[in-house]
């Protein structure tokens, strides 16, 4: 006589369906000393709503005919979730993030926001997850749901990704050192500015503009890319190094 699940939430409320033989006309189901809510019941199955408890109970099926042989049902505490890594990502998803907490073995579904994620599960402790595309930017809550039930409490921010134009000026000294400005979109966590693959010091001035030093370098075109926590935005060809004069 199997039962489906065998393990639920310390709080009840797990749908479980019993098979086996003769269980028309159920009277009772017993997880325990608890009764269980009665949902369905033919000759072959009984679904019920199981009561609250723990640890593991002989869960019984009574009918005319008797008490049919105990099964055991497995009680889960709810989740515990300790942290998230990374906290934020790119608005388009597809990154990779790790939980770690308590009771998450039977992780079925990890939500940011409203939208589900099926996790992996790495052992009781851990679980990782690929963050789906979100809504919009901005921070959302993060639940995990397991047999033991829903925990929330963390939260995940998504960030749109940047974008860039050309600086201003767009040319100067091979020598570096000229300022420029940098016009976009996303740039608020600007991480890095480089200048054909070389780091310039930046500073943000707000969410649409940079400004940025050129450090030296050779003459000829060169790619600006800016970097921030929601990806990497490149300009090709966008600054031109001038080469010096010489006599």
């Amino acid at each position: 006589m199997p039962i489906s699940p065998n393990q639920g939430s310390t709080g009840g409320g797990t749908t479980v369906t019993i098979t086996g033989t003769n269980l028309g006309g159920a009277t009772a189901v017993h997880f325990g000393s608890k009764l269980a809510t009665i949902t369905a019941n033919t000759a072959t199955s009984v679904t019920v709503t199981s009561p609250s408890g723990s640890g593991t109970v002989n869960v019984t099926v009574t009918t005319p005919g008797g008490t049919s042989n105990p099964l055991a049902f497995f009680y889960v505490g709810a989740p515990f979730k300790a942290s998230l890594s990374p906290v934020s990502g790119v608005t388009a998803g597809g990154n990779t993030v790790t939980i770690t907490g308590t009771g998450l073995s039977t992780a079925t579904a990890v939500n940011f926001g409203t939208l589900s994620a099926t996790p992996t599960v790495v052992n009781d402790s851990q679980l990782t997850v690929v963050v789906p595309t979100g809504l919009a930017a901005g921070a959302v809550g993060v639940s995990v749901t397991t047999a033991g039930g829903t925990n929330n409490g963390l939260s995940y921010t998504y960030v749109d990704g940047p974008t860039i134009g050309a600086p201003t000026p767009a040319s100067g000294p091979a020598s570096g050192g000229t300022a420029v400005t940098i016009s976009g979109t996303s740039l608020t966590t600007t991480q890095s500015v480089t200048f054909g693959g070389v780091p310039a010091p930046f500073t943000v001035i707000n969410d649409t503009t940079l400004s940025a030093v050129t450090p030296p370098g050779t003459a000829g075109a060169v790619d600006v890319a800016v970097t921030t926590t929601g990806g990497t935005a490149t300009e090709t060809g966008g600054f031109t190094y001038v080469a010096g004069p010489g006599i």
